[in-house]
């Protein structure tokens, strides 16, 4: 397996990404590419990455603007624009077949390429995401303050990697590692979020004012939804958002993960990873 760093020029910004290359290639095996969830990064990948390039799965995940080392333009965090740029990644990355995945926000980005880009992948799965609809939960005014996330600029690396270990005791260190790629590490050891307040506060507007509802019947390629038992969304709320996703988009399946984070992807890497190649096999053509 080969892991490299590398850089999708787009239209307006430059986006980092990590890849991971199976030892052999199979063409007739789709790509993964991956996005992850607000204010977090690519490297939260890293795990379900390295099992999917170990069972001969291609995988590419990348830095969505203002995050990670990604260009951080000021404004741009819109849905129509997160997902043209997620359109002109699956271009650079034709003619191979792909399967795109997000995690939280991601998956609510996936939602929109799908919707806005048919047929551009041949299947989606959304990671504890795709099917959040903030709008139903508040005014804006209630969620602005509800979500609005904590100041850490300043902290010690060392303080915030306690405090993630806290949080996920069940971790592995590669997880609080992985989670610690959400911040630049500044020459005093001191931490920074890639993503500044303002722009975080634009995606979360962005994910207020989503029609989630209207998008689901719009989807025309398989989805994988893939619910954590736990995360910041009461159960009974998240059981009742994905049962009305599963009924409303055409061609669904659903796998829960009982006893897991909001971060399948670093929680749970190798049970993702299966559950994502079961699905790989069912909706990628066989030639």
């Amino acid at each position: 397996m080969k892991s490299e760093i590398r850089w999708f020029d787009l239209d307006s910004v430059r986006l980092h990404a990590r890849s991971w290359q199976p030892d052999q290639s199979d063409p007739q095996k789709p790509t993964f590419l991956l996005y992850h969830g607000l204010s977090s990064n690519s490297a939260t990948w890293k795990l379900v990455a390295q099992f999917l390039a170990e069972a001969g799965f291609p995988a590419i995940a990348v830095d969505q603007r203002g995050h990670g080392p990604s260009d951080k333009p000021e404004s741009g965090y819109d849905f129509a624009t997160v997902a043209g740029e997620v359109y002109q990644v699956m271009e650079q990355l034709a003619p191979r077949k792909l399967i795109a995945a997000g995690q939280s926000w991601g998956g609510n980005v996936m939602l929109e390429t799908a919707v806005r880009y048919p047929r551009a992948a041949l299947g989606y799965v959304f990671v504890d995401g795709g099917f959040l609809n903030l709008h139903g939960r508040g005014t804006w005014e209630q969620i602005s303050v509800e979500l609005r996330p904590p100041t850490l600029i300043g902290l010690p690396r060392a303080a915030i990697a306690e405090r993630i270990g806290q949080m996920q005791p069940g971790w592995i260190p590669d997880g609080v590692e992985m989670t610690l790629g959400n911040f630049e590490i500044m020459d005093d050891d001191t931490v920074r979020p890639w993503l500044s307040l303002d722009r975080h506060m634009q995606i979360l507007r962005a994910l207020y004012d989503q029609d989630v509802e209207n998008l689901f019947p719009q989807v025309r390629e398989p989805v994988l939804i893939c619910p954590a038992e736990q995360g910041p969304i009461p159960q009974s709320e998240k059981r009742s958002l994905v049962q009305r996703a599963a009924e409303l988009i055409p061609q669904s399946e659903v796998v829960w993960f009982e006893n897991t984070a909001h971060d399948i992807h670093v929680d749970r890497p190798k049970a993702l990873a299966a559950a994502m190649i079961d699905f790989a096999k069912r909706v990628a053509p066989s030639e």
